[in-house]
């Protein structure tokens, strides 16, 4: 009984710990154009204590996933590409491939990864220009280069096509991927994807400011993502101490990622599952839910009414349950 409840506590825990980090990657996301910019021309650490301190966060958060049946880094033209494989089910035709948000690397999807891993093998990616232990070494200036990358490291791997999974920016990543580069991408499950549907409200934009100033005090970060994920207060652990560690620490240099117009969204041919949190601040669910039933071709849109943008951490085995069966009907 004991175990049972302290098991029932670790998960409480842990899906706070992912609301958390959530909505402190999201922060830098929406208000990088206004943030103090670094000369150089790629996203980098901005000191070796500081890549130190964000590597040893790392490594601990890491403790929380499922161990990695492999771990790896592919060359792009952009830089190394790091990639964590995990092993799952047998029977899918095709791996998922995990895009996550703002700063936020593998051990965003700790909470998730249990109930994926059932769908089927999973590769995680920390998104080049971000903290992570992807290196960037070539300068990305536009929404093409942000494709190549991604198309470049999907070609590495062994095989042909891919289940493409994004939250948040990943979201948004992983549909300009799926416009420019289709080839690779067999579905594409969009979870709470910002500038995607619909626009990031300006509200949220001005409260993202403080955010995403790596020099301003921790607590202007630590109340944006509390205000991202419905209040949930900030936790010292892992994924939390991972991320502030990044965004602390490291430089992006990437573009701000553009609205993607409805027109193009009906471009996407491929099968599209799109899931929307109904108390989001990052974008107006039912806005989204309209667009997406109206532009998407082959599309599934699944609503959570009470979860915010992070539904992943709110609501993980819903999230793994409504992908299993999408990918089981197409």
């Amino acid at each position: 009984m004991a175990k049972e409840e302290g098991d029932g506590v670790a998960r409480g825990r842990r899906r706070t710990v992912v609301r958390v980090a959530a909505g402190v990657a999201v922060a830098g996301a929406v208000g990088l154009v206004f943030a103090l910019r670094s000369p150089s021309p790629v996203g980098h650490w901005n000191s070796a204590e500081g890549r130190g301190a964000f590597g040893a966060a790392y490594a601990k958060a890491m403790r929380e996933m499922p161990r990695p049946a492999g771990t790896a880094d592919v060359r792009t033209d952009f830089g190394f590409v790091r990639i964590h494989r995990f092993a799952g089910a047998a029977g899918r035709d095709a791996p998922l491939v995990l895009l996550p948000g703002r700063a936020a690397p593998a051990p965003i999807w700790a909470d998730l990864m249990p109930h994926l891993l059932r769908i089927g093998d999973v590769y995680t990616i920390d998104l080049l220009g971000e903290p992570g232990h992807s290196v960037q070494e070539t300068p990305i200036s536009s929404e093409a280069d942000q494709a190549a990358w991604l198309d470049q490291t999907l070609s590495r791997l062994p095989e042909r096509t891919f289940h493409v999974v994004g939250l948040s920016l990943g979201g948004w990543t992983a549909a300009n991927l799926a416009l420019r580069a289709p080839g690779r991408v067999a579905t594409l499950t969009l979870i709470e994807p910002v500038s995607t549907f619909a626009p990031i409200p300006l509200g949220t934009a001005l409260r993202a400011i403080p955010a995403s100033v790596s020099w301003l005090p921790r607590s202007w970060r630590d109340s944006f993502a509390s205000y991202t994920a419905g209040g949930a207060p900030v936790r010292d652990v892992p994924v939390a101490e991972m991320i502030e560690a990044g965004m602390r620490h490291y430089t992006s240099r990437l573009p701000q990622p553009s609205q993607i117009a409805e027109e193009a969204l009906g471009g996407l041919g491929m099968p599209v599952l799109a899931v929307f949190a109904g108390r989001s601040v990052m974008h107006d669910a039912e806005e989204s839910r309209r667009i997406a039933e109206r532009a998407l071709p082959r599309g599934t849109v699944k609503v959570y009414p009470e979860a915010t943008h992070a539904v992943t951490g709110e609501r993980p085995e819903g999230v793994a349950a409504d992908l299993a069966a999408f990918l089981d009907a197409v």
